[in-house]
């Protein structure tokens, strides 16, 4: 293991190695300089962990110093060395940004404990680093997987809101559509990426938990409140707060987020303080928003205030043309969990897939392939390994009252190709004119059924 780097800016030779040498000791790597030009020169040579920076410096004001090494090496921590009689000075460094700062004269174990934290709180910057790199790869737009038409215009919207900087976004689709991945990937797509996501769902939790939750509280709000807590919205401040199932927030915390939303501000429980925060809403429903209002069961005030930029993802069952997609990138997600290695989906079983109509949507399509990787040991997913409800949809229903199926045959036969063309019909009736699950359901290709509607005279209504 690597041992930490320490730049020391020192203009006092006595102070300067008596501290080096006690920081070698202690395990660091150490480097020394006597102004500060020398000393940023070090600090720009390779990766240093911690700066300590002396305010008296022959050649700048220490002061100057630490802003340039915040605007510079932000992620590096700064102690900052004072006279005993500069404690103002001490005050401006911290609210400059400085880590903490050690009055003169001080005794070695007191800075090394000082150096200890900041090393410790420099470590634990990197590795939120290093994790919110890895969700933005993992939730950024790159990852997102569509062909079809709809999806790529969405998509787009997305990215667009994304940069734009909107500060409310309404998601809208059916549960399973993906509408918490569409606000990681605005998130992770926009300037906010290196700032919190906080996710929360309106219905995890009491109402007064969750107003706790939001707006956090003041000790002795409550019975349990024994200290002060602060909420997601300032724990989230510069990132973003996404409210999943908006529409079943408890009225009083609708009005709450209303004048959050108008004036920028909040009250932890409890509290008489006003706070303000940056923090991007972005709010998120599988309910009719419009209906709840009519019922008097959401506010409208905050309706139309969310309302601004609304997107609404389709469900998976009008997009087919992203199936194949979507099925070959859990494949390769499960092959990596399971340690397997199949190379796809049969296309009989792909046509299945594709006829079916997911009312669970994508979150259906992945638990449908974790299910088949888990029985399925090698080469593609085929038929036999798909669950029963795909394989064997249920039946339609049957007509009420005495009605006679479509075609009978009678005394004297049958017109095949009747039969032909009202079992066409009956494809791209169920399936809302869509070719592609029509031919599914009939066992033939696409280019089959486009001869047959041609033939018979049959224009459905989609693609």
């Amino acid at each position: 293991m690597a041992k930490p780097a320490v730049v020391i800016i020192e203009d006092e030779a006595t102070v300067r190695e008596t501290l080096a040498q006690h920081l070698v000791q202690h395990g660091c790597r150490v480097e020394t300089a006597p102004t500060a030009e020398e000393g940023l020169g070090r600090v720009a040579e390779g990766e240093t962990d911690v700066v300590i920076l002396d305010y008296r410096l022959p050649d700048a004001d220490g002061l100057e110093v630490l802003d340039r090494m915040r605007r510079q090496w932000p992620e590096v921590p700064t102690i900052f060395m004072t006279g005993f009689t500069d404690i103002e000075v001490a005050i401006q460094a911290m609210q400059r940004g400085a880590f903490d700062y050690v009055s003169k004269p001080f005794s070695a174990d007191e800075m090394l404990v000082v150096v200890d934290k900041a090393l410790e709180a420099r470590r634990l910057r990197s590795e939120v680093n290093r994790i919110r790199s890895s969700e933005a790869r993992q939730f950024g737009f790159e990852r997102v997987v569509a062909r079809s038409p709809a999806m790529l215009q969405i998509i787009h919207l997305l990215r667009h809101l994304a940069e734009s900087e909107p500060r409310t976004i309404l998601l809208q689709g059916e549960s399973g559509t993906g509408k918490d991945l569409a606000a990681k990937a605005i998130h992770y797509g926009s300037r906010r990426a290196q700032h919190p996501f906080m996710n929360i769902t309106c219905t995890a939790l009491p109402e007064t938990l969750l107003e706790s939750e939001l707006f956090g509280h003041e000790k002795g709000a409550f019975t349990d409140a024994r200290q002060q807590k602060k909420g997601l919205f300032e724990l989230a401040d510069g990132g973003t707060i996404y409210l999943d199932e908006i529409g079943d927030m408890p009225p009083s915390l609708q009005a709450k987020l209303l004048r959050f939303l108008e004036e920028k501000a909040f009250r932890r429980v409890g509290g008489t303080e006003d706070l303000h925060v940056d923090v991007r809403i972005i709010a998120a429903t599988h309910r009719d928003l419009r209906s709840l209002v009519q019922e008097s069961r959401f506010r409208e005030d905050l309706f139309y205030r969310l309302n601004v930029l609304p997107v609404t993802l389709p469900p998976l069952r009008d997009r087919p043309e992203d199936i194949p997609l979507l099925a070959d990138y859990f494949i390769a997600e499960y092959n990596r969990e399971f340690h397997k290695d199949l190379t796809g989906v049969e296309p009989t079983a792909l046509a299945i897939m594709k006829a079916y109509r997911w009312p669970g949507n994508v979150r259906e399509l992945k638990n449908v392939i974790e299910r088949t990787m888990l029985l399925a040991s090698s080469g593609r997913v085929t038929l036999a390994n798909l669950p029963d409800e795909l394989r064997e949809p249920a039946p339609a229903r049957e007509p009420e009252g005495d009605s006679q199926p479509v075609v009978r045959l009678g005394p004297d036969g049958v017109d095949l190709e009747e039969v032909e063309r009202q079992l066409v019909e009956q494809a791209l009736e169920r399936t809302g004119g869509n070719k592609t699950r029509a031919a599914a359901l009939l066992h033939m290709s696409r280019d089959q059924l486009r001869y047959r509607i041609q033939k018979y005279h049959l224009e459905p209504g989609g693609d």
